[in-house]
């Protein structure tokens, strides 16, 4: 058993956008007429903008067409990544940096839309080879899809892969998929099971371990 690709989850793992979602989603519901706590993004953590808004119109007091909804979401969520100093999280720069100069295959897999990805790699200077986003698949995390796609389109042995994640649903998907994870929790915590790494920051993580927590599955 030997390493083929690591796959990178996004929001809460490279980039801690938590935060800013945690506001819009705040703006936007007292728009709707209701309130929103902490709580409330807690349950959306890694999850799709479509269950989002499922949500925000489960508790809104003013429900306005989905559509409109989809448009405060991201043109909030846009305007913020572009107005703020959004910075990778500790240990991000560099791992990305030791698996690309090792020449082990890459990607960023994230349940966000397209345009949100593409503002975040414009505000961080975050780039990657290969992408997975909403838009790429019909069934987003917790579903295995996205990182089946992932490892496909690296032509990796999802058992030979390295996921890392920050979310219960993104390890659940990745995890389904047959993917090794390692779990980076941030907003919601991620508890340690068999087969898991649970590390506090990716600033704990190097290429050896990586290579070593595969080796050691096998």
């Amino acid at each position: 058993m030997f390493l083929q690709a690591v796959l990178f989850d996004m929001d809460g793992l490279l980039v801690d956008t938590e935060p800013l979602w945690f506001e819009v989603e705040t703006a936007v519901m007292a728009r709707l007429g209701g309130h929103w706590s902490h709580e409330d993004q807690g349950k959306l953590v890694g999850g799709s903008l479509q269950a989002t808004l499922d949500y925000l119109i489960g508790k809104a007091t003013h429900p306005i067409p989905r559509e409109t909804l989809a448009r405060w979401m991201l043109d909030g969520m846009i305007a913020r990544l572009r107005g703020s100093a959004v910075t990778p999280r500790p240990g991000a720069v560099e791992l990305l940096a030791e698996v690309k100069a090792a020449g082990v295959p890459y990607a960023l897999v994230t349940s966000s839309e397209r345009l949100i990805m593409e503002a975040v790699f414009e505000a961080t200077g975050l780039s990657f080879p290969v992408t997975v986003c909403a838009e790429d698949v019909t069934r987003i995390k917790p579903d295995p899809e996205p990182y089946l796609l992932g490892t496909k389109l690296l032509a990796a042995d999802p058992g030979c892969s390295i996921v890392l994640e920050d979310s219960p649903n993104g390890v659940a998907s990745a995890e389904a998929a047959g993917c090794r994870v390692v779990a980076v929790p941030n907003v919601v915590p991620v508890p340690a099971a068999p087969g898991r790494v649970v590390v506090p920051s990716l600033a704990d993580l190097s290429l050896a371990r990586l290579r070593a927590i595969v080796a050691e599955a096998g």
